[in-house]
């Protein structure tokens, strides 16, 4: 109990102090856990720790982030992604795997040992990719949903390369395999035999067995997520206790990773299934908000045992040929990966976040060098030296990152950005944003004869205003010195119609303190948006897409044959209450406190569902039982 207490503390407080530390001078978070297992790796080995076996244990971080990314993914996504799933990860597996070959034949090694090497160092880091990805809000962009096509495809690939590495074993390394297991045989180290062998439900079958079981296995995954996650939930939900709602989410998780492994494939790609198939689950919140935390943990456990299992006396011993082949594997990778994104029209710093950021070997790169080694196709000395090369790029990752924030992406900002224009001509309405939502609210104003000061930071939203001879400036809103060129000291009204949720809501926060007697528009991302911005000061806010959600909602109920009176009266009478619940709401609303951890604000709310419900079916009801007109 003592050794693990201690083990535990080493990794938590090296993540503690080295993380913000690297995150501060913005490193990032993957950096600072790398960091970290460099720096305790003395200690681990004067403690002779098995920092392998930790990392198996950690590996399963990878399992739970893919679990949630497909929790984040419709299935009708999913299928939108199959031409970049196919095209950009199958080109960027097999032109990786054939240049490796190649340079490691050109090395001298025979054409099973180039093709096996060439098929590890095709995969690249999940855990890093999309953790960077994530915290740097990238996710969502063309780079970042290219880079998520070839990761996915990438998990994908491990199983038939596991299928294909036996097939590559080497005579006179299986001789050696065998005298070795003879030798450990004779001295009584077998340890029981079979006692530790892996469980397997494919283990002796013939080809169309495990194609079946393995089917099968897919197929319970994607029935049970469908059909048996809500009465789950439900059941469990009846103790009314936090802790087995946790223990729930992790027991799913667990359940089918252990089922994916026992069938052969891999638990990463079988979670990432589990969670596209329970994406449009009333639960998917609930899971994501009880799984994520034990996924940051593990995965930072799993960066700092990359940074502790680097074996520095091998790496000094070749300290030239393991950083120079580090190098050339990621600069021959970047390139693949670079000719691919311009043959599948990647544009911009997109096409250079997608290049530097998978330039790394992976994760699976460690699993794969292992059964190389137990399968007797790669010598346990070559194993040694690419085990460090993976691990050396892993380690470099983020100073690509780091070169894409610093050098590439300031570079492609500035040949777009242009200089702010000098706001000349002064009126008392100021509209920030010209998108969907801002440009109809300045057209409405200027049909009654009222002329805005547009302000909007998209220069080529402003090319297209000026073709139709609309008066727009450039420039960013949310700047105080912007907003005092623009007269917002004498303005009468502000409207805010930016994209940016967290930018609305400080600059309502701005005007209000500093300028009390503007009043304020503001546009609503969601529910809880509106809570922040009435929180802010702001009193006249506009949700998104509500009033259209209304209409639609008068439409439904005309088509069911009322009237448009009553149709109207009924979405009226809907709009009122629900305001008055939001007035109820709001005051107890706290935006430093989460909306779930925000107990005031949840005993309020359920006080007035159950009233507010009544009373709206009562009212709706009166109206719909008037005669149709």
């Amino acid at each position: 109990m003592t050794d693990f207490l201690l083990l535990a503390f080493i990794f938590l407080i090296a993540g503690v102090i080295a993380v913000p530390i690297a995150s501060r001078l913005g490193l990032g978070s993957v950096l600072g856990y790398l960091i970290a297992g460099i720096v305790i790796s003395p200690i681990l080995a004067i403690l002779s720790v098995d920092v392998v076996s930790i990392q198996h244990f950690a590996e399963f971080g990878v399992v739970m982030m893919l679990f949630l990314v497909g929790l984040e993914l419709e299935p009708k996504m999913l299928w939108s992604m199959r031409a970049r799933l196919l095209g950009l990860g199958g080109g960027q597996v097999g032109l990786t795997t054939v240049a490796v070959m190649a340079v490691a034949m050109a090395l001298g090694q025979p054409w099973t040992i180039a093709l096996a090497i060439g098929l590890v160092m095709a995969l690249s880091s999940t855990a890093i990719v999309l953790q960077t990805l994530g915290e740097k809000g990238l996710m969502k962009s063309d780079g970042g949903q290219s880079s998520f096509s070839v990761l996915l495809f990438q998990d994908i690939a491990v199983i038939p390369m596991l299928a294909l590495v036996p097939l590559l074993a080497m005579p006179e390394l299986v001789d050696a395999l065998s005298h070795t297991a003879d030798h450990a045989s004779d001295h009584g180290d077998d340890h029981g035999g079979d006692h530790g062998a892996s469980l397997s439900l494919v283990d002796g079958l013939p080809g169309w067995g495990v194609a079946l079981v393995t089917l099968g296995a897919v197929a319970f995954v994607i029935l049970a997520g469908s059909m048996l996650t809500g009465p789950i939930f439900r059941f469990i939900a009846a103790a009314n206790l936090r802790e087995l709602f946790v223990a729930t989410a992790l027991m799913m998780v667990i359940g089918i990773a252990l089922l994916m492994s026992l069938v052969g494939l891999s638990p990463a790609l079988g979670t990432f299934l589990a969670g596209v198939v329970l994406a449009n689950s009333e639960y998917r919140h609930e899971l994501e908000s009880d799984i994520d935390p034990f996924k940051g943990l593990l995965l930072g456990l799993f960066f700092m045992t990359v940074g502790a299992g680097i074996n520095f006396s091998l790496l000094l011993d070749n300290l030239g040929a393991i950083v120079g082949l580090t190098i050339g594997l990621m600069a021959l990778k970047a390139a693949v990966l670079y000719i691919l994104a311009i043959i599948f029209k990647i544009q911009g710093m997109d096409r250079w976040l997608f290049a530097l950021g998978l330039a790394q070997a992976g994760e699976f790169g460690f699993v794969l060098l292992s059964f190389t080694v137990s399968n007797a196709v790669i010598p346990g000395e070559l194993a040694d030296q690419l085990l460090l090369i993976v691990a050396l790029s892993m380690l470099l990752t983020p100073a690509l990152f780091i070169l894409y924030d610093k050098v590439i992406a300031p570079r492609f900002s500035a040949a777009e950005e242009r200089e702010m224009d000098t706001i000349e001509e002064h009126s008392d309405i100021i509209i920030a944003g010209h998108g969907r939502v801002g440009g109809i609210v300045a057209r409405v104003l200027r049909g009654a004869g009222l002329s805005p000061t547009v302000i909007d930071f998209s220069s080529k939203q402003l090319e297209m205003l000026k073709r139709f001879n609309v008066q727009a400036y450039y420039g960013d809103a949310t700047r105080p010195d912007l907003l005092h060129a623009a007269g917002i000291g004498d303005a009468k009204l502000l409207v805010i119609a930016i994209d940016d949720k967290d930018q609305i809501t400080e600059l309502v926060k701005y005007v209000s303190k500093h300028h009390p007697d503007v009043h304020i528009m503001a546009r609503a991302v969601d529910r809880v948006h509106v809570y922040d911005l009435w929180h802010a000061g702001c009193r006249d806010i506009i949700r998104d897409t509500y009033d259209s959600s209304l209409r639609m909602g008068r439409s439904a109920i005309e088509a069911l044959g009322y009237s448009r009176d009553q149709a109207t009266r009924m979405v009226a009478t809907f709009s009122e209450m629900d305001a008055e619940s939001m007035f109820v709401a709001a005051e107890h609303h706290d935006p430093a406190v989460p909306t779930l951890e925000n107990q005031a604000y949840l005993d309020a709310v359920n006080a007035v569902l159950g009233d507010w419900n009544e009373k709206l079916e009562k009212r709706m009801k009166a109206i719909m039982a008037e005669p149709k007109k």
